[in-house]
């Protein structure tokens, strides 16, 4: 979500926490349209009035890169000119503030199912496959359930395999923390991990962080 004003985001990252969702809060438009291009997100909730890149800019930047990123427009300018704006510039869904909750997650659901007909449906890693319809893992020939968190914790790595991921990354990726609180959730989450994908599968890196063999 790139959305400037606190209340808003506040109210909408707490919506979607109760409703199983899990986002990550930016409040310009440089950060937003960075963490959009990363490839760790399933969709954008972009406001059209923020700080530096105003909302349109981000969009027309967005869509040189990834045309396919799911992307609801939030904005308080709400005229049809802006609207027309919007959906011209590639966002697939514009929404007028204020807006109910409800509404909201809707459309996000609806814009989300539309993007798994043509997403792949898996992430993959040698033997170890993570479904994303499904919501579980396979390692081998066992299948396993994994909580929300573990779920959004073993996609990260298997997106990023090989790769040394930090705890300030993972908190932030996970479970949406900019800062390190000096929580151990990430090492506690990845022994449940490890006793599913198996023990030697996630490396610590003394000092990095943790990395997925």
């Amino acid at each position: 979500m790139v959305e400037d004003e606190p209340l808003i985001s506040g109210f909408v990252e707490r919506g979607l926490s109760a409703s199983g969702h899990l986002c990550t809060v930016v409040g310009d438009g440089e950060s937003g349209l960075d963490r959009a291009l990363s490839g760790s997100f399933d969709l954008v909730l972009l406001d059209v009035g923020l700080p530096g890149l105003d909302g349109f800019e981000v969009l027309r930047r967005l869509r040189i890169e990834n045309a396919d990123l799911p992307v609801v427009m939030l904005t308080a300018w709400n005229s049809p000119l802006d609207t027309v704006a919007g959906l011209n510039g590639g966002a697939n869904d514009y929404i007028a503030k204020p807006f109910t909750f409800d509404e909201l997650l809707a459309r996000i659901n609806l814009r989300l199912r539309d993007a798994t007909h043509t997403a792949s449906s898996t992430v993959e890693h040698a033997n170890i496959v993570l479904d994303l319809h499904s919501r579980r893992v396979t390692v081998g020939s066992t299948e396993y359930e994994l909580s929300a968190r573990e779920f959004a914790l073993a996609e990260e790595f298997l997106r990023h395999p090989d790769q040394v991921l930090s705890r300030e990354r993972l908190l932030d990726r996970v479970w949406g923390m900019t800062f390190d609180p000096g929580t151990n959730v990430v090492d506690v989450y990845v022994r449940y991990l490890r006793a599913k994908l198996g023990a030697d599968r996630i490396e610590s890196v003394r000092g990095l962080g943790y990395r997925l063999v």
